[in-house]
Parts: structure tokens; C-alpha cells; sequence
């Protein structure tokens, strides 16, 4: 009997970035490519300890069907971070996910119909591209200025079910948004009555200084925040959070149980045992002292080996640099002959709702040594010189 897809499956595409990684895992490739955190930071000796700690004393819970809500002392412990940085929440408007970028899926399943318009960066998040399109949006695309999207923007998205924006070192261009860009966004789209959705996974990776307070501090209840552990703990545990306010968090915990009932029991336990001890600060130390030193020498080989005509802006945290080619380079032309050259990237085109910018690429270093950086830029760099040679 024959199979008929449903729309929205017609409207669901590969990942980009995780096809690429299947072709990084080839022998002698050096990737630059996925947003993937160092694995030589993960703290394993304290999760060890941890995933010890709770068999010992909550065995039986830990294993056992849990709330679909989170686990109670976990949810705090977002409020309470949360509230630090500006934020009015309590933990009755935290849910725990699994990742943030579930949280992106349940946004779509509650706020969009088919035609719905969704206000978007360019270039912006892949991923939360991919959430929603099988809701069948239309895209607004936000206009820019180079300090980030403009607020006469987000007046002229009136009628967008939401604007979704990721101020702090944004996937992939690494921008962070400054304090009186945030607070004129949050304004313009308090006086448009269009809701944000702030996707916020970098945040805690800034190098020399913590970004201003999330949009969500000045917005209120016109905004909702995702937040995730996966950069600054193990994506493997598989936890991110979204904040909402109370009226719309009923429907988002309903979306919630029909997709997975509730994010895994151990892994929440877990990750509350490590940060319920406040070893997150040192571990985060660590991880800004690790990606300052790889951002600073993924800066100096860009500046050692690209061409003139290439552009980039070093990040003040995050995990990407976001690098403009000359004129009439498609980067995504580049990618076979840079994979047979040994280093692989993310081609620019990828993160564009439409009207992609071909001449663009996304490179990542934190996963990767400064030496190894090195000789993936320099790859790069023959690649893209040899392109320039041949036109």
C-alpha cells in the first residue's frame, strides 16, 4: 500500500550541518564546520560523579516516568539563574526540554499556522529554520544595519506571530547586540504588538566581558525565552529550557507531553547535581579561557592566509566566525574541493530564510587545537585562492 506524505513532511529538509558531519568523520578531515563544543572541556569526572550521586540517593525516581514539567529543583535553579541576568520568572514558568532546540519545535507547534509570518534575522539560526518551516510560515526577513536587525524593522513586521532574534553571539554571524540595540528591538516590537522569541544558547560564552541583559528582561511577558545546557555542560544530556509567560505556558507543556511525554528523569537529575554544587562557574571559566585562546588564533590565521577581499568580525564569545568572501565566490562551490583538501566549513547559504548570500561561510573554533586551526584555515585559504586564480 502506497505512503502519502503530509505537507508539512514534504516541508521538512536535511540538516545542512549534520550532513556535513557525516562527511567530517572521513579520515584526515579537519572540521571547522559544525557548532559542536570542545569534548576535550567536558567536565566527565564531574558527571561521573554526579550520575553516581543520584543512583545513590534517588534511584528509583531518577529511572522512573517524571513530571512533564521538569524536575521541580532543576526548574528553580533556571529561575534563579535567569533572574540574575534581569529576568522576572519563577520556576512555574520554566520547562525543561529536550534541548533547546525541542523548544523551537513545541514555539512553532503552538504559535504558527499555515501562512503565519515569522520575522527572522538574515543571515539566522539553520535549526530554527528547520523547526519551523513544516508549520508552513511565511518569512519576514528583517532588515539590517550592521548593528544588528533595526527596530523600524520589527514596526514593519506588525502582524508577525513573533520575531525570533538571538542577540547574544549569534549562529552563525557571532554578533552580540548592544544594550541600546536591545532596548529600542524590545520597544519597536512592544509598540507593533509582535512577540519575540529569544533564542539564547551562547550567552554564557562571552571572553572579555557578560553581554547586556536579554531582551526578555525588557519585553515581559511580550517575549519568551530558550535557553540550553548543552554548550556549557554536555549536548549529550540533552537539556535546554524554554521560559514563558503564564497564559501561553499551559499549551507549550500540552505540546510538550504530546511529543515526548517529558525530557529523561536521570539526565535532569543529573545536571541539577552538578549545578546545584555551583561548579558551573569554574567549569565556565574554563571554557572562556579555551575559546578566547581558539577564537584569537582563528583570527590571526584568517588574517595570515586569506586573500584581500575577505571580511570578518572577530566574536566577543560564542563558538563562530562568520567570514565574507570576495565578489562572485559561491561558497558552497568551494566545500568539495575543500573537503578533498581536507577541512570542511558551513556554506553561508544555509542560514538565510530566503535570498541566500552565497558568498559567505560559517567556520567554528572551539572544537579543534590552535595548531590544527591553523592548518584548516590555511587549507581554506588554497581552496578559495584557487578559485580566485580561475575566474
Amino acid at each position: 500500500m502506497p505512503w502519502t506524505l503530509a505537507r508539512r513532511a514534504e516541508r521538512l529538509q536535511p540538516s545542512v550541518i549534520r550532513e556535513l558531519l557525516k562527511l567530517t568523520e572521513r579520515p584526515g578531515v579537519i572540521s571547522l564546520a559544525g557548532g559542536l563544543p570542545a569534548s576535550d572541556a567536558f567536565p566527565v569526572d564531574a558527571v561521573r560523579e554526579a550520575t553516581a550521586r543520584v543512583l545513590a540517593t534517588s534511584p528509583r525516581e531518577a529511572l522512573q516516568y517524571a513530571a512533564s514539567e521538569g524536575f521541580g529543583p532543576l526548574r528553580e535553579w533556571v529561575a534563579d539563574h535567569l533572574r540574575a541576568k534581569g529576568l522576572r520568572v519563577d520556576a512555574a514558568q520554566v520547562l525543561i526540554t529536550t534541548g533547546s532546540q525541542q523548544g523551537l519545535d513545541l514555539v512553532g507547534k503552538v504559535l504558527l499556522d499555515a501562512g503565519s509570518t515569522v520575522a527572522v534575522e538574515a543571515p539566522t539560526y539553520l535549526g530554527a529554520l528547520q523547526a519551523f518551516a513544516p508549520y508552513e510560515p511565511r518569512w519576514h526577513v528583517l532588515d539590517d544595519d550592521g548593528a544588528g536587525p533595526c527596530p523600524q524593522a520589527i514596526a514593519r513586521a506588525g502582524g508577525a506571530r513573533f520575531a525570533y532574534l538571538q542577540p547574544n553571539f549569534q549562529n552563525p554571524s557571532g554578533r552580540c547586540l548592544d544594550a541600546a540595540r536591545r532596548h529600542a528591538l524590545a520597544d519597536a516590537a512592544h509598540d507593533a504588538r509582535v512577540p519575540i522569541v529569544e533564542d539564547d544558547p551562547y550567552g554564557e560564552l562571552w571572553f572579555d566581558a557578560p553581554p547586556p541583559p536579554p531582551l526578555a528582561a525588557r519585553a515581559g511577558d511580550g517575549a519568551l525565552y530558550l535557553g540550553s545546557l548543552s554548550k556549557v555542560l554536555a549536548p549529550g544530556l540533552r537539556l535546554g529550557y524554554l521560559v514563558a509567560p503564564k497564559r501561553l505556558f499551559p499549551k507549550l507543556l500540552q505540546a510538550k507531553q504530546a511529543t515526548d511525554l517529558h525530557t529523561p528523569a536521570l539526565n535532569q537529575r543529573i545536571a541539577h547535581a552538578l549545578l546545584a554544587e555551583g561548579g558551573l562557574a569554574a567549569h565556565l571559566a574554563t571554557l572562556r579561557r579555551l575559546y578566547r585562546g581558539r577564537r584569537d588564533a582563528m583570527h590571526a590565521a584568517l588574517g595570515r592566509h586569506l586573500p584581500p577581499g575577505c571580511r570578518w568580525t572577530p566574536p566577543r564569545g560564542g563558538m563562530f566566525f562568520w567570514v565574507e568572501l570576495p565578489a562572485g565566490i559561491d561558497a558552497a562551490a568551494l566545500l568539495p574541493a575543500a573537503l578533498d583538501a581536507g577541512v570542511a566549513f558551513v556554506p553561508g547559504a544555509a542560514f538565510y530564510a530566503d535570498a541566500p548570500r552565497a558568498h559567505a561561510l560559517r567556520l567554528s573554533f572551539v572544537t579543534v587545537d590552535a595548531t590544527t586551526i591553523e592548518r584548516g584555515v590555511a587549507a581554506v585559504a588554497t581552496v578559495l585562492q584557487r578559485a580566485l586564480r580561475s575566474r
